[in-house]
């Protein structure tokens, strides 16, 4: 028996197997190597064999739903650059904070289609700066339109994991979300739980109603500080309790947590997936990038922000902690590291 001199270090949790098999979801596409949510950046992490694109949805004026990370377009698009646009820059207040910019509700669809997508993180990702100007901003149809195109291709399902962006304030303007994208994924033939579809949000009535329109599989975003911007939880670590996990698999499928919610570099991992998965939820941690930016000092590769550190370590890690899928910027090395961890080939048809 270790002394209090020399005691044991602390093991990990008991793995809890995966309650399915491993997924791996493009975060808003190969978004590390191409400007985020545009179709270019979903084409390529379908090559890059990931199992799911995720596009953030917001709403135009005339109710058509777009991939954009956030309603206010100023540092994803080149709508600064358009003259005929300038006196749309506004600052409003969105989920209790102010923000100034251009947004997506006081655009057309054909107003937006003229506008060109471009690299929300220049600094870090300079190169995919090389593509800015080139991409239109992507409709939802055009995204299930290319999901199930590569299907067909590629003879893999390739599914779209779509959150569900500021629903409370989208609500609050007069466009509720929920009936709009239930109407658009049932005219997709995407209505059951069987679809390949999710759906997230970080709002818990949203997920709700959605629960009461749909047999599309929910899942529940939480963050390792703060709580849903609707108020209709306390926090989002009362959420991970045993009884806030058990309520969310009331309407839930399966949860969507920060990564670092479960393991943060060397430091001991938490029982999260152990705990979701006895409540009967599915794990699916957000967001594996591959810069040292977004990495633990132990697991940075150099001393540029920029390089590339071991991203590898912190996804094999998760995996053999049980999760059921995880999101990532960088789909080929997520798909290489689920694939080493489950055993499957190196590469998945259809991949590059």
């Amino acid at each position: 028996m270790a002394t209090s001199r020399e005691r044991a270090p602390r093991a990990e949790p008991l793995a809890a197997p995966s309650l399915s098999p491993p997924i791996v979801i493009a975060h808003r596409g190969a978004s590390g190597l191409r400007p985020e949510h545009t179709l270019a950046s979903y084409e390529l992490a379908i090559a890059q064999g990931a199992d799911f694109i995720e596009p953030d949805l917001v709403l135009t004026k005339d109710d058509v739903f777009v991939a954009r990370h956030e309603n206010n377009i100023a540092d994803t698009s080149d709508v600064a650059d358009h003259p005929e646009f300038a006196d749309r820059r506004t600052t409003k207040t969105i989920d209790g904070e102010q923000v100034t910019g251009w947004f997506t509700e006081d655009f057309t669809l054909a107003e937006l289609k003229t506008l060109r997508a471009k690299e929300r993180l220049p600094m870090l990702r300079p190169a995919n700066t090389d593509y800015d100007g080139r991409f239109q901003i992507p409709t939802l149809e055009e995204i299930i339109a290319l999901a199930k195109r590569a299907s067909a291709e590629t003879g893999r399902t390739i599914g779209i994991y779509p959150e569900t962006k500021h629903p409370s304030y989208f609500a609050s303007i007069g466009q509720p979300m929920e009936r709009r994208l239930v109407a658009a994924l049932d005219a997709a033939g995407w209505n059951g739980a069987d679809a390949p579809v999710f759906i997230q949000s970080f709002e818990v009535d949203n997920l709700r109603r959605l629960h009461a329109l749909t047999k599309v599989r929910l899942i529940q975003l939480l963050d390792d500080t703060g709580g849903p911007a609707d108020g209709a939880a306390p926090s989002y670590a009362d959420m991970i309790s045993p009884a806030g996990l058990k309520q969310v698999a009331g309407y839930a499928w399966g949860i969507g947590p920060n990564k670092d919610m479960i393991a943060v570099g060397s430091k001991p991992a938490t029982t999260l997936v152990r705990d979701a998965h006895a409540a009967g939820l599915r794990v699916h941690p957000w967001t594996f990038r591959a810069e040292n930016y977004f990495l633990p000092r132990s697991q940075w590769k150099g001393l540029n922000p920029r390089g590339h550190g071991d991203v590898e370590a912190a996804i094999r890690r998760q995996l053999a902690l049980g999760i059921d899928g995880f999101f990532t910027d960088f789909p080929l090395i997520g798909v290489e590291m689920r694939n080493a961890a489950t055993g499957k080939g190196s590469r998945p048809k259809g991949s590059i």
